[in-house]
């Protein structure tokens, strides 16, 4: 888990950079500007975005972008506020529609990754749910649709994801908040890095190593 965690953010590091060389090439969008037109359109603004980040929550999508748009469009507290109540309506509408689907069905979806998620969820309850939630190394559809067949507890299951997802969604909205800003950038990115470093260390302390089943991640 550790070797895994310091390359994902070995390789996060390297693609936000490229990302700050390509802005100082090509420019970077006037943010206010844009939150001027967002803002133009009232409450349907939120409301759409809310929708949207509900619907792919359901499905594999890069979600982490999502929320760096809420923090471009929003703000930082809006946009990651937004991001967290789609995101968590989301993973309660998988878990529901992963007990109604039965095991055989999730099974396939996640590719035989159920068993794993069981093992973990059921063992260790809120603490593993937070971890999952906290450590962007596992996709987060896979962990909603899994948990709704094992053994967590509802309660733990939706307190874990509410706490667990707020870091990471500070952190990709600060991106898209600051991200014309090369301290703003700076301070996202040292979260992010942090935020996959504390993980793996808490994955180790907790003695219940996380393997990466994908590409994407929890939460945000």
């Amino acid at each position: 888990m550790g070797n895994i965690a310091r390359v994902k953010a070995v390789v996060l590091v390297v693609i936000l950079l490229g990302l700050v060389l390509l802005a100082l090439v090509l420019g970077t969008p006037d943010i206010a500007a844009i939150r001027s037109q967002v803002a133009s359109a009232g409450a349907w603004g939120p409301v759409i975005f809310f929708a949207l980040y509900v619907v792919l929550a359901l499905v594999p999508s890069p979600k982490a972008l999502l929320t760096i748009a809420g923090g471009a469009l929003f703000g930082l507290w809006s946009g990651a506020a937004l991001s967290l109540a789609g995101a968590l309506v989301g993973a309660v509408i998988s878990f529901g529609l992963g007990r109604a689907l039965g095991r055989e069905a999730v099974d396939r979806l996640t590719r035989g990754r159920v068993e794993r998620v069981d093992a973990l969820l059921s063992a260790h309850g809120l603490s593993a749910v937070l971890l999952v939630r906290l450590v962007p190394l596992v996709p987060f559809d896979v962990i909603n649709y899994a948990a709704g067949l094992t053994g967590v507890r509802v309660r733990h299951y939706v307190l874990g994801s509410a706490v667990g997802m707020v870091p990471g969604c500070l952190a990709y909205a600060a991106l898209g908040a600051y991200g014309s800003d090369p301290w703003g950038l700076g301070a996202a990115l040292s979260a992010l890095v942090l935020l996959i470093a504390a993980g793996g260390w808490w994955a180790r302390r907790f003695n219940a190593p996380v393997e990466p089943v994908g590409q994407e991640r929890a939460g945000v």
